[in-house]
């Protein structure tokens, strides 16, 4: 059976749409991939790409700039991925910019994130590698939270073993909480703590009190403070000293001379462990204190003299006068 015109020009005109949305398809696809427009191609080296694939985004700023191009395996530590960028963008990026892996959204694609640099004048060139930083990844993250949950579901035992222990009364916790003597003794105890403290705050204002008067000029202290005072004191504890060593020698010469009177020298030494020479001065004093008498009487003899009697009348008579005046 063959085709009427109208179904072929149907057919025509859905053969023209379908291939015009075809080519709109791959436009907007390679516009999204970069495949079109001007680009530059620009690396970072990761030891983990965390799932990237090629086609990926390329943000800068949070802004869409390219996709990944390719990833290389150097080694098994190194990855090396290579990203085309839109010409505009390229010439701002510098090259102390880092780039990260993350995800688009919580479970969306992985994408490259390039973080600007700071205080850099220095614009990346085409080929350039980037610094770059791995993250921490999800099943790192995951790891760790069940890690985390063992240990937690660890310690709420422990936990509910210690608790019932302290309900049941057992232990240190238990007996405190349970006895009820031991609670009022510690009651008192801290009433005692506190009147002690109190005590001890009262003592250490009075101990302020007291330092600060002694500070004051009127106390000893304060007196010593004066510098007139301390140059006087200074100068008797100086006169002091002076007369220490003064007596030190007096002290020290007498102490010879009384050797010397043990050792018999000198004329002390021999008058008092001479006995004879004692004996005559006992008997010489003895003969003077009897010429002296016998003098006296001679003296009053010649006052009855004939001869003498005048001149001794005269020298009471000038005696008197002298007296008188």
């Amino acid at each position: 059976m063959e085709k009427s015109a109208t179904q072929k020009v149907r057919l025509g005109v859905f053969v023209i749409i379908g291939l015009l949305l075809f080519v709109l398809a791959i436009y907007f696809i390679g516009e999204k991939q970069k495949m079109f427009g001007e680009t530059r191609q620009l690396s970072a080296i990761f030891n983990n790409v965390s799932g990237l694939q090629l086609g990926n985004n390329v943000r800068y700023s949070g802004i869409n700039v390219g996709t990944v191009r390719e990833i290389i395996m150097i080694n098994d530590t190194t990855i090396r991925v290579d990203m085309i960028i839109d010409k505009e963008v390229f010439k701002h990026i510098k090259k102390n910019a880092v780039a990260t892996i993350g995800s688009d959204g919580l479970v969306g694609n992985m994408i490259i994130n390039i973080v600007p640099g700071k205080k850099s004048d220095q614009v990346v060139q085409s080929k350039d590698i980037i610094l770059s930083v791995n993250k921490i990844r999800t099943d790192d993250i995951l790891n760790t939270l069940n890690i985390t949950n063992k240990n937690a579901a660890l310690l709420t035992v422990d936990l509910l073993k210690i608790t019932k222990e302290i309900k049941d009364g057992k232990g240190t916790v238990g007996l405190l909480i349970n006895d009820t003597v031991m609670g009022s003794d510690l009651k008192k105890t801290m009433q005692n703590l506190k009147l002690t403290s109190e005590g001890t705050t009262e003592s250490v204002t009075k101990l302020n009190s007291m330092i600060a008067e002694l500070n004051n000029n009127n106390s000893v202290i304060g007196v010593l403070k004066d510098t007139a005072v301390a140059n006087k004191i200074k100068t008797i504890v100086g006169n002091l000293n002076r007369s220490s060593n003064e007596i030190n020698k007096v002290v020290t010469n007498l102490n010879a001379t009384i050797l010397n009177v043990k050792d018999g020298k000198g004329v002390i030494n021999y008058l008092s462990n001479d006995p004879k020479l004692v004996s005559k001065i006992d008997s010489t004093m003895t003969n003077v204190k009897a010429a002296s008498f016998r003098l006296n009487e001679n003296l009053e003899a010649l006052k009855h003299n004939f001869f003498f009697r005048g001149y001794f009348k005269k020298q009471e008579k000038a005696k008197l006068k002298a007296q008188k005046k």
